[in-house]
């Protein structure tokens, strides 16, 4: 999902009905055809009754390229005309740095650079263009306090500004110009020591959350995948202990690999405990994560693990077949949208290599409709089922785990 600048507009686009879109650019194109037949038959039909051959031929000459030239300005009214239909139906919009509320910053941002040589031989372009979500148009106000800072001095302390910005789909947001503020590391461990050593509450930027310590946030139920995740005397149970017949140990599901397994991506949530568990197991994970309702990305790095802030929204940043391993649970079911489950679904098949393992690990299904439509998506995918179990759990609610096989496809 690439995004680009000024023209703002990437593959994370909420596109609406393709009905409302489609009628409209019809009766519009419906209208250009008439309207260019109408004046095509008036203009040869006009003045026939002039008095000698050469003028009748003059004025029909003179009022076909008249008319032409009408017509020409009609299609052009006609294609400016859609292509804004387009970005309102589509989404798309531009940001528009002539209005009063766009800080400089983000004006000087957004600038396009022309490149010195003029245009690159090897990609094509002639100017450089800044990145930003399409969707910052929508928080041109929230954008504006984010970028409003003194230049070469120390950032606003707004971490959860740019995260507010980000849940709006502003994303990526702009890079900045000033000192992010730093916080003093203290008592870091050692890694492999650091995976279940406690993290120290001076270590963390508590700013912008309800809870100050982790004392405060034990016991808490954050998610469906986070009740208690950052009490590490909790959490070393998982992926090694069987608490029901939907969880699956870490060793049986590397052995499914046959020893392949090195480097793989997380997207279940949590504290970073199943990237710790297969740290163990010299398996490199990636764990994406935001600090929704307490510090996760810096909980997470803390324990020496990789942390990836990035919501599920956007397009995955890595290279197609590069993952040995995908782990997801519940929040892979965005917002319960069936679309934006396909898309984030077809994404993790992307990056998911050829023989990779996708382990879906105690996936909440709603109702029967829900573990259907799942279904239904696995078997278009056509991976191979290596372990499926469907079960409840102890609140009466149906959950779904699975190991599955990403075939190869010609």
């Amino acid at each position: 999902m690439g995004s680009v600048s000024l023209k703002i507009g990437d593959g994370t686009a909420r596109f609406r009905r393709t009905s409302v879109c489609s009628s409209a650019v019809n009766l519009l194109m419906l209208f250009s055809v008439v309207t260019t037949n109408l004046f095509a038959l008036y203009a040869f039909s006009s003045h026939s009754q002039a008095n000698s051959p050469l003028v009748h031929q003059s004025n029909n000459i003179s009022l076909v390229s008249q008319h032409l030239s009408l017509i020409l300005r009609e299609i052009d009214s006609s294609q400016r005309k859609l292509a804004q239909m387009e970005k309102q139906m589509l989404g798309y919009e531009s940001i528009d740095l002539s209005r009063p509320n766009i800080v400089p910053e983000l004006k000087l941002f957004l600038q396009r650079h022309q490149l010195p040589l003029g245009k690159d031989s090897r990609t094509g372009i002639t100017e450089m263009v800044s990145s930003v979500g399409h969707s910052c148009e929508k928080s041109a106000d929230l954008l504006s306090q984010y970028m409003s800072y003194k230049v070469f001095d120390r950032c606003p302390d707004d971490w959860s500004l740019g995260q507010k910005l980000i849940l709006r789909a502003c994303e990526p947001l702009p890079r900045r110009r000033c000192l992010a503020k730093t916080v003093q590391k203290q008592d870091l461990s050692r890694s492999p020591d650091s995976l279940w050593r406690s993290v120290s509450n001076k270590s963390v930027n508590w700013s912008g959350l309800g809870c100050k310590s982790f004392d405060c946030l034990k016991g808490k139920k954050l998610s469906r995948e986070c009740v208690g995740c950052f009490d590490l005397g909790n959490e070393k149970d998982r992926f090694v202990k069987v608490k029901g017949k939907n969880d699956f140990l870490i060793d049986d599901v590397l052995g499914l690999g046959s020893g392949k397994i090195r480097i793989g991506f997380d997207i279940s949530g949590g504290s970073g405990t199943f990237a710790a568990r297969m740290a163990e197991k010299n398996v490199t994970i990636i764990t994406n994560s935001l600090n929704n309702g307490a510090p996760f990305s810096e909980f997470i790095a803390a324990r020496g693990l990789f942390p990836l802030f990035l919501s599920l929204d956007h397009r995955f940043p890595f290279l197609d077949n590069v993952f040995d391993l995908i782990h997801a649970s519940s929040g892979l079911d965005v917002e319960g949208k069936p679309e934006k489950f396909e898309f984030l679904m077809f994404d993790l098949d992307r990056v998911l290599k050829p023989g990779g393992l996708f382990w879906l690990d105690n996936f909440y299904c709603a109702n029967d409709e829900k573990k259907k439509d799942l279904t239904r998506l696995i078997e278009r995918f056509g991976y191979k089922k290596l372990k499926w179990v469907i079960g409840e759990k102890a609140d009466a609610q149906v959950y779904l785990s699975a190991v599955l096989q990403k075939p190869v496809r010609a």
